[in-house]
């Protein structure tokens, strides 16, 4: 982006999650139905007073995370959030680093994505102790549902590494921390990919959202789901996702699908499943696919 001024990565942030609560996403909160003792106003006001902390300029990632995670506490009292942020404040903090060192290259080699993708990577390569710490106390402060005990790099104990180790040796059971370990590969390939076969399409909001969901809850086990239901539980929420996902891909308007999604949307919450990770994940998509276009 040429001008990283830290209330357009703001705004980028409040845009994402706004396109995301807007369309109907099985499972979920959205407008056409709350979910799980939350609202459409609890996560609008969540997304509103967290981006300054988590787009203030040049901040740590560490910083962000604590200071957006603290933010939505004192505003809301309930965890909307979290893992929106522990995604979106790196990619926040590469929008700064990006503008900030501008790559030199020969005209037409390279590209706004390239670029973006190198900043983050030099970022969480760059993550201290002091990030794991305070990403640490945010999630303590946050309580998500499921949350155990880990015998390694617990975050109800001090931090006794990078908060890049510590989302690698969680990786294999957490996606939020996969994107970490693995430079936020789901974000660029499975929700990229939908998010660009849904602009072939033409379609108009909030389809394109509904169609990157749909390629997380298809595409991967979903950690809120796992960690709260179990393994078995998110196996049978990704079979019904990838029916569902193959139809609504082939719809010629994906309006008529709003059905179809909302009879999902109501057997998920009537069984208290909640695929808040592919929300997540959707949410950072949305984010960095604004941040790179800018």
């Amino acid at each position: 982006m040429s001008e990283a001024e830290p209330n357009e990565i703001a705004k980028a942030f409040i845009a994402s999650c706004r396109d995301e609560i807007e369309a109907p996403k099985p499972g979920n909160v959205h407008i056409f139905a709350d979910g799980h003792g939350m609202t459409v106003d609890h996560f609008l006001r969540s997304a509103e007073v967290a981006a300054e902390p988590l787009c203030r300029p040049f901040s740590t990632i560490g910083d962000r995370i604590l200071g957006a995670v603290e933010a939505t506490a004192l505003s809301v009292g309930l965890n909307t959030n979290l893992g929106i942020i522990l995604l979106c404040a790196p990619l926040a903090a590469a929008a700064d680093f990006k503008a900030a060192s501008p790559a030199e290259r020969a005209p037409g080699q390279g590209n706004q994505e390239d670029e973006f993708r190198q900043s983050l990577k030099k970022l969480l390569g760059g993550l201290t102790r002091e990030d794991a710490q305070s990403a640490f106390d945010a999630i303590v402060r946050a309580a998500p549902a499921g949350l155990g005990q880990s015998g390694r790099h617990d975050v109800r104990a001090p931090a006794e590494t990078t908060l890049l180790d510590a989302m690698k040796e969680a990786a294999s059971r957490d996606r939020i921390a996969y994107q970490y370990a693995s430079d936020f590969s789901d974000v660029f390939t499975i929700g990229a990919n939908a998010l660009a076969a849904a602009r072939e399409k033409a379609w108009p909001a909030p389809w394109p959202v509904v169609a990157v969901y749909l390629s997380f809850l298809a595409g991967i086990f979903d950690s809120h789901i796992t960690r709260k239901n179990g393994l078995d539980a998110a196996l049978v929420v990704q079979n019904a996702a990838i029916d569902i996902r193959e139809r609504f891909m082939a719809q010629t308007d994906p309006a008529d699908s709003l059905g179809d999604l909302l009879d999902f949307d109501r057997r998920l919450k009537a069984t208290g499943l909640n695929p808040g990770t592919s929300a997540d994940l959707t949410v950072a998509t949305l984010f960095a696919d604004r941040l790179i276009l800018s």
